[in-house]
């Protein structure tokens, strides 16, 4: 029985400043990087007087656009990995959350705080591995093995949430998955099959996997890092579980973006090479401005870029979007009832686990 569902069609093939097309689709990016500095001034000031307005608050995740992490953080928001995010729109007063993200986050924001209006630059920032894990598929999936536990990456759908027990992020995973064990439990996990893998390989955990991918990890090439360990050889590797395991295996850390964010500021290297999102780069060099980070290779022969290492649906955030949300209220997040009722018990699960609780 088959459940691959990352279609080959997902292989991004070309990048420009306004576009990033594959055999399937065409995603527009606002990259506020190309605006004159004027104009980001002009944006951000406005967007500022609206989050007053609206008693709103501004949740970006590491991989959006640099203008509109730093608005975040000028502006008393959040900047975070997907983890960090769901904390801090679940404890903030604001009336008003603005995700800055992609769907799923927007759709976890909105679950655990049902009585706040959650809204985002676009609604059609979606996730390969969202996409790749239809609720309906994974739920035949999971009855197939149904005495195993549901434990589902954040990535995905409120409707796959709601079929889990567990919800996890990248920074929290091995963790939950050794609590798990600890218990006897067996494991269904989805729907990043790289990420899976790395985890079952650290724990020994017993884990049958969906079969999905991240577009932007899944690239990563282990002889382009090679290569490039060449020209710095003193550079620490830096890699997220994402990635494919060859490339995993050149890494002198593993984590999640915040993990990965801190072994930059922590190991005494100068120099890194980075396998994720290049977003990641605000933050590194915000808080590393001394020290050297490299985009590790994601391209083959005859590619048409170096690294294409960025979410095309991440890009898809930007500050001309930001304040058209604010100014209209459109692009509003809702969750179905009975879906949100279900999938709120494995992510507060997940934040009660992170906090200790």
């Amino acid at each position: 029985m088959g459940y691959n569902n990352q279609p080959n069609f997902w292989h991004l093939v070309f990048v420009s400043n306004a576009f990033v097309s594959n055999t399937a689709f065409d995603v527009p990016l606002h990259q506020s990087h190309s605006m004159a500095p004027a104009e980001i001034r002009d944006h951000k000031e406005r967007i500022k007087s609206l989050l007053k307005e609206r008693n709103a608050v501004l949740v970006a995740h590491y991989y959006t656009d640099d203008a509109i992490q730093s608005l975040a953080e000028e502006t008393g928001g959040c900047v975070s990995d997907s983890l960090q995010m769901a904390r801090f729109g679940n404890q903030h007063p604001a009336d008003v959350l603005v995700v800055a993200g992609v769907r799923f986050m927007g759709e976890t924001a909105k679950i655990l705080n049902l009585e706040k209006r959650v809204l985002m630059p676009t609604l059609e920032a979606t996730c390969s591995l969202d996409l790749g894990c239809p609720a309906s598929e994974f739920s035949d999936f999971c009855d197939h093995h149904a005495d195993r536990t549901v434990v589902v990456y954040a990535n995905t759908s409120a409707a796959v949430k709601a079929r889990s027990d567990w919800v996890v992020t990248s920074s929290n995973a091995l963790a939950v998955v050794e609590h798990l064990m600890d218990q006897g439990d067996r494991i269904v996990w989805a729907p990043d099959r790289y990420l899976g893998s790395y985890i079952e390989k650290e724990t020994g955990a017993d884990m049958v996997m969906w079969d999905g991918s991240c577009v932007v990890h899944e690239e990563f090439k282990a002889q382009g890092v090679r290569d490039i360990k060449k020209v710095y050889p003193d550079a620490a590797v830096l890699v997220h579980p994402e990635s494919p395991q060859s490339v995993i295996e050149l890494a002198d850390v593993v984590g999640s973006t915040s993990q990965l964010i801190d072994a930059a500021r922590e190991l005494p290297n100068s120099e890194f090479i980075v396998a994720t999102d290049r977003g990641i780069f605000y933050k590194m060099r915000q808080m590393e401005p001394g020290k050297t980070f490299v985009e590790a290779p994601t391209a083959g022969e005859g590619a048409t870029c170096h690294s294409c290492a960025h979410c095309p649906w991440m890009g898809m955030n930007a500050l001309d979007n930001l304040e058209a949300t604010l100014a209209s209220s459109d692009n509003e997040v809702f969750v179905d009832p009975a879906i949100a009722v279900r999938a709120i018990v494995p992510l507060e699960r997940m934040v009660q686990f992170s906090e200790g609780g």
